[in-house]
């Protein structure tokens, strides 16, 4: 995967429009369902290759912060939300989203933990 298709699919798994998002990665959550399989690993693939083309820049795009802070923020609201009303996820989501989280703080701060 390189950076513009990296940087595309993260767009698209969070910041789609309504019309478009009926099975992006934060849809399903939204939507109380698991994501689609694999498409956890495609994210976290997408943000490795996004951390490597941009851990020495000192500027990040706003669009590009505002996917990553879908993924630190409403992720994690929405799997809490989902277990307040009942849902129950997939065994591993939990960690899952933890390293998403982890994956996007690396980018915003341009080192790993």
């Amino acid at each position: 995967m390189d950076f513009d298709t990296a940087h595309q699919f993260l767009l698209q798994q969070t910041l789609s429009p309504a019309a478009d998002q009926r099975e992006t990665f934060i849809a399903c959550l939204h939507q109380g369902k698991p994501p689609i399989p694999g498409q956890v690993t495609s994210l976290l693939l997408a943000l490795k290759v996004i951390y490597e083309a941009l851990k020495d820049e000192p500027v990040l795009d706003r669009t590009l912060l505002k996917a990553l802070l879908v993924l630190i923020d409403d992720s994690g609201h929405l799997y809490r939300q989902g277990t307040t009303e009942g849902v129950i996820w997939p065994p591993l989501l939990e960690d899952d989203l933890t390293r998403l989280r982890q994956s996007a703080r690396a980018i915003v701060t341009g080192q790993t933990e």
